[in-house]
């Protein structure tokens, strides 16, 4: 008999412990690596869920070191959508010692390939392309079991696309000149050509003999503007766009939002459309 007692304490203990543990990790959290994953699982996950971002508001989020909060965040978390393929290197460490349940939104798709510091790499940046989102979106929404919201989110991006269609329908240029090479999906979908001053990683800084041919690029090429980004030194963009005489504006691939924009509402959709407006003035679209 006391046998027996001792056999329903441990297991009775052993129960309580693994319950414990579900509880720390709690239904309700969800870390994402960066924007565009946590924005799009802010829209589909039930109301009141918390969904943190590994990557710092305004934060460009290639080479981004975790701390020990963001380690401790992923190992209690319930859920961890990222990018793999190298997109984020610590992160991808981090899943993978942690044990979690984990979701990569690049596994199984088809990327482009491009360049990484004289390496060829795939081009994470499916998001740009709202198509390619809105697959994306929907493997999330199979993942927190709510095909629902998904669908409703699937939606806007839809709309947002056919926007997208007829914006850029009819222009007399169809070049963009971009400081790194982020905007091939974006330029597929809408029949326009990519000419990228670096390679994917945006950190990458080109040799003298290498900044007169970008220099030539962007004179061959027509363009009337050299693209920069809003996380990144728009230096090497402005000094090509001196030297070929054309002007500069922001193209934005979504990265990051500084905190203050999101405060005041910028979204994904806000970003997409203001990006829409600044490709039909460059790109004399009708």
């Amino acid at each position: 008999m006391q046998t027996r007692i001792i056999l329903i304490l441990a297991c009775l203990l052993a129960a309580t412990a693994s319950l414990a543990r579900a509880s720390t990790r709690g239904p309700g959290t969800i870390v994402a690596a960066f924007y565009p994953i946590a924005y799009a699982a802010e829209q589909i996950a039930p109301p009141g869920t918390k969904v943190k971002n590994l990557t710092p508001a305004g934060a460009e989020p290639h080479d981004i070191e975790l701390t020990p909060s963001d380690v401790a965040a992923i190992d209690k978390s319930s859920i961890v959508l990222y990018l793999g393929q190298g997109f984020q290197p610590a992160v991808e460490k981090a899943v993978k010692a942690a044990h979690v349940q984990a979701l990569d939104l690049l596994a199984g798709q088809v990327l482009d390939s491009g360049t990484i510091e004289g390496k060829t790499g795939l081009d994470p940046h499916l998001w740009l392309d709202p198509i390619r989102y809105a697959q994306m979106a929907t493997r999330i929404g199979q993942a927190l079991h709510r095909p629902r919201q998904a669908a409703a989110f699937v939606a806007r991006l839809h709309a947002l696309d056919r926007l997208y269609r007829t914006g850029l329908r009819r222009c007399r240029r169809t070049t963009i000149v971009t400081s790194h090479a982020a905007f091939g999906y974006l330029a597929r979908r809408y029949g326009l050509t990519q000419r990228p001053l670096e390679g994917l990683s945006p950190e990458a800084e080109p040799s003298p003999k290498a900044l007169a041919k970008l220099i030539e690029l962007v004179r061959k090429s027509g363009a009337t503007t050299v693209f920069f980004e809003t996380l990144l030194s728009p230096k090497l963009a402005e000094t090509v766009a001196r030297e070929a005489h054309v002007g500069t504006a922001v193209l934005d691939p979504i990265e990051g939002i500084a905190q203050d924009k999101l405060d005041h509402g910028t979204s994904y959709f806000t970003v997409m459309r203001s990006n829409l407006a600044t490709l039909r003035v460059a790109l004399g679209c009708r």
